[in-house]
């Protein structure tokens, strides 16, 4: 994989990262499903799995195709666990990323009736393959999108760990659950995310839970709070430690989820001026972003190329 340098204006798009979740996109828009279905039979890991069922859930019209596939073969796991990712992509642009305050009933409504949906089939698969990490996690952000509780949330992902303990994407869908815009509490919050960056091996990616759930508390922030607490030094020692031993590690491997990884230490160390530290996750990305948590502080492209520029001239 070749990182890119840096261009005035970053790349959002997810899949931009792997050429090779680009192909599979690519596939379903071809309707070649031979092609898909080799490309899932080989990934290594849950979070690969998930990674790319993802990035096809964001095709529009992709529905019609798997479901076809899913008619034709009743008892493959694959267009069940596709349906339900581009049932949960419905779901949460229903809603949209408003306050819960925000949201109309009948958007409620929709967002419920497509996340139903696609419980129905993971439920499926999650019988059939219960150490399927993909549909675990997809699991976990339905409990939260149907408001099933924190208890329910926390039992889905117990299912999960015990034949993924380290999956990250699942790590940070239970994560949001845990955090109070979601019923659970700083506590709660801070604790899993601690335990999980330094359960996991080194150069994995638990690690950047610690600067997202930063970014969730400072979002909770307002006014002069706000840029007071990411310059704290206990803030910034434990991000600075959680990088050291995620994505600066040696082991570390640019993985799904790299670019999620590194946006989000990028964005801690720069709210925080620590610029120099900043530029060495802004060099990795090259011109590849995440849109969160930029998008926290307003439009994520302009937060992404101001902190950026700065970021490079320091460093």
């Amino acid at each position: 994989m070749t990182i890119t340098p840096a261009v005035a204006a970053p790349t959002f798009d997810r899949a931009a990262a792997f050429p090779e979740v680009q192909a599979v996109q690519a596939w379903c828009r071809q309707g070649d499903w031979d092609a898909v279905a080799r490309h899932f039979a080989q990934l290594p890991t849950a979070d690969a799995v998930y990674f790319t069922v993802r990035a096809v859930g964001e095709l529009p019209g992709v529905m019609t195709f798997v479901g076809e596939v899913a008619q034709a073969q009743p008892s493959a796991v694959l267009p069940k666990l596709l349906l339900a990712a581009r049932a949960a992509a419905l779901a949460w642009d229903a809603r949209t990323t408003a306050r819960a305050a925000h949201v109309s009933r009948e958007q409620f409504d929709e967002m419920h009736e497509h996340l139903r949906y696609g419980e129905e089939r993971l439920l499926e698969v999650t019988a059939r393959e219960p150490g399927n990490g993909a549909a675990w996690a997809l699991r976990i952000t339905n409990a939260r999108g149907l408001q099933l509780g924190q208890a329910e949330a926390r039992r889905r992902y117990d299912r999960l760990a015990k034949h993924h303990p380290h999956m990250y994407f699942a790590q940070a869908q239970l994560l949001q659950q845990l955090c109070p815009k979601w019923s659970g509490s700083w506590d709660a919050a801070f604790g899993f995310a601690r335990r999980c960056a330094a359960a996991a091996p080194e150069g994995s990616l638990s690690g950047a839970l610690i600067p997202e759930l930063h970014a969730e508390y400072w979002l909770s922030l307002r006014g002069g709070e706000r840029d007071a607490y990411l310059r704290r030094p206990e803030v910034q020692r434990e991000v600075a430690e959680a990088a050291l031993r995620s994505v600066l590690h040696p082991a570390f491997r640019p993985t799904y989820g790299w670019v999620g990884a590194h946006s989000h230490f990028a964005w801690a160390f720069s709210l925080a001026g620590d610029h120099r530290r900043a530029a060495v996750h802004f060099r990795a990305l090259g011109g590849l972003a995440d849109r969160y948590p930029w998008a926290y502080g307003g439009d994520a492209e302009q937060q992404y190329v101001k902190h950026r520029d700065l970021a490079l001239k320091a460093g």
